[in-house]
């Protein structure tokens, strides 16, 4: 499978949150499984680091790319194909944080893993908590 990662969803894979369903743990690790991080995931903790919403650990811009590279995580690039896709997404999205994932994941052919209400009515495939998808 390929799977893309919200940033929520990668920031508690890092930190072993148990929030994180043992299934998509399961599944990022898997060898078999192709895993990415939008580059857009660090622009958004960039973001919420600078408004004082993430834990003041590291900058972001250093730590989630040294961890992503820790991990069997590859870096997705925004890429024009991906950027083609806002202008068809629905207009209940209304956060850049939320509509980009979803459109790389439409082009890239991704199954995006996050818990996001919002992501979850689009047409996307997204991990479900088992393991396998829904979509």
């Amino acid at each position: 499978m390929n799977l893309l990662l919200n940033t929520h969803i990668f920031l508690w894979f890092i930190s072993g949150h148990p929030k994180l369903p043992t299934g998509w743990r399961d599944s990022i690790v898997d060898p078999a499984d192709r895993v990415s991080l939008s580059v857009v995931s660090i622009w958004e903790a960039t973001i919420k680091f600078q408004l004082g919403k993430l834990p003041p650990l590291a900058t972001p811009g250093v730590y989630l790319p040294a961890q992503r590279a820790r991990h069997p995580v590859t870096s997705l690039l925004l890429d024009e194909q991906s950027v083609s896709r806002l202008e068809s997404l629905p207009t209940y999205h209304r956060d850049p944080f939320d509509r980009t994932p979803v459109c790389q994941a439409l082009a890239h052919d991704s199954i995006i893993v996050t818990v996001d209400a919002a992501i979850m009515q689009d047409e996307v495939a997204v991990l479900g908590t088992a393991g396998g998808f829904n979509g």
